[in-house]
């Protein structure tokens, strides 16, 4: 398996692509997995993504499986919304490591997890403002997060909300998907609208 040489692990493009990948121009965006903070459109789709990634970097995707943290997770009392995608993304960093591989986030300031998997070897990624991608960064999972999680419920439709916007950016005008208004033109919640710390 090759893996990215030092010089390389500050540029996205040869880190998440293969060198096939690259020579086709094969843009960064067709090898991320996007999944809504609430979970996966379909049972396995994260574990499916990941798995084909390793298969493309000439990695065997042993272990590669979230139906075990599924169960777990319909198995315990206190589930709560959002809980089982941040149990399989645990799960699979694990597993990652396990086979020379990082399992990261693509920061992109909304409320679903933007995944990338990345062949590092022995290598850890760049802190994370070293690694970024169309200006978001990138950092490995479980990492902090160099942006500031903002979530509040939507005081007309009590639709959670969940920001986790890179630094320097605001939710400036930032609308609930009902049309209500809940950040004025600075980036400040509107005084109907009550932020969760």
């Amino acid at each position: 398996m090759p893996v990215a040489s030092v010089s390389d692990m500050t540029n996205p493009e040869a880190l998440v692509l293969t060198a096939g990948e690259r020579a086709r121009e094969v843009p960064v965006g067709r090898v991320v997995f996007t999944m809504d903070w609430t979970g996966e459109e379909e049972p396995g789709d994260l574990a499916e993504f990941v798995a084909g990634r390793l298969r493309a970097f000439g990695t065997e995707p042993t272990g590669v499986d979230t139906d075990g943290v599924r169960r777990a997770a319909e198995s315990d009392p206190t589930p709560a919304r959002g809980d089982l995608p941040v149990r399989q993304l645990d799960h699979l960093a694990e597993v990652l490591a396990g086979l020379g591989h990082t399992l990261a986030v693509w920061e992109t300031g909304t409320d679903a997890y933007e995944i990338l998997v990345l062949p590092t070897g022995e290598d850890e990624l760049p802190d994370p403002g070293g690694l970024s991608h169309e200006g978001f960064p990138i950092r490995p999972w479980g990492a902090a997060s160099a942006g500031n999680l903002i979530g509040l419920d939507c005081p007309h439709c009590s639709t959670p909300q969940i920001w986790d916007p890179p630094p320097g950016e605001t939710l400036a005008d930032e609308r609930c998907d009902c049309g209500t208004v809940l950040f004025d033109s600075t980036g400040q919640p509107l005084p109907h609208v009550t932020v969760h710390g």
